[in-house]
């Protein structure tokens, strides 16, 4: 899921079978749902917030996880990752998890002030403030999802709330799950930015983009099979078969 601006790349342009897109093409695949096939915004995140609770379920299913371990910290940020992530808290409250929610910087979009209100109307509680001692983290929760910055979305300002998150992510020794791209990561490049996290998960949204060559967790998945197939076809994506029914497939 992409904040920015689309890019003017044609996918024609790069028709040989890829598994992993660029910036620029996955700009391009965004804009040609929302623009072609008129697929909404918060339909968009919905979507994607459903599958990262899949996934997380795939990851740690919940009949193998002591009670301590189904508690799960959300951390998201204010752009359409955040967004994202705060749909999949209610989705992983649905399926039985323990999670809640920080929001290093709060947003005043419209869909983030919708999906927090379900959030709250449901239960999940939302932190104040995130611990600076690590411990203190690690011994509340399971597991983490980074849903701070996301595809997209600049390097964050040095000192900046997101950035002091990000910054007590990289140290923790529990479970970290980031959706689409680890924050901190150069979309195109990988994780040579000095606030990068290093995530043991990794869903990517549509299709794995170019920085994820370098993820070496235990579990990728692609949440893409809402993306018809004819846009698949025009973007030259060669990725797994989804099994039954499900919305997410390993790599």
């Amino acid at each position: 899921m992409s904040s920015s601006a689309p890019s003017d790349l044609s996918p024609a342009e790069g028709p040989e079978e890829r598994r992993f897109l660029s910036t620029a093409e996955a700009a391009a695949l965004e804009r040609e749902l929302l623009d072609e096939y008129r697929f909404g915004r918060q339909q968009l995140v919905e979507l994607c917030g459903h599958a990262s609770a899949v996934a997380v379920t795939k990851a740690f299913p919940l009949p193998s996880l002591s009670r301590k371990q189904r508690t799960v910290l959300v951390v998201c940020g204010p752009e359409q990752n955040g967004a994202v992530g705060l749909a999949c808290a209610r989705h992983l409250r649905v399926f039985e998890y323990q999670p809640s929610i920080f929001c290093p910087a709060r947003s005043a979009d419209a869909l983030h002030r919708d999906l927090t209100t379900q959030c709250e109307k449901m239960d999940i509680p939302f932190l104040s403030f995130l611990p600076a001692e690590v411990r203190l983290i690690d011994d509340a929760y399971g597991l983490v999802v980074d849903a701070v910055l996301g595809f997209g979305v600049r390097q964050v300002e040095a000192g900046g709330p997101c950035a002091r998150a990000l910054a007590t992510l990289k140290r923790l020794s529990i479970p970290l799950v980031s959706l689409d791209v680890p924050s901190g990561w150069d979309a195109e490049a990988g994780d040579d930015a000095k606030d990068a996290v290093q995530p043991e998960v990794l869903v990517s949204f549509a299709a794995p983009k170019s920085c994820s060559s370098r993820f070496s967790g235990r579990h990728h998945f692609v949440a893409g099979r809402f993306v018809p197939e004819d846009v698949r076809r025009k973007f030259g994506l060669h990725l797994p078969k989804y099994t039954g029914t499900d919305c997410v497939a390993p790599l």
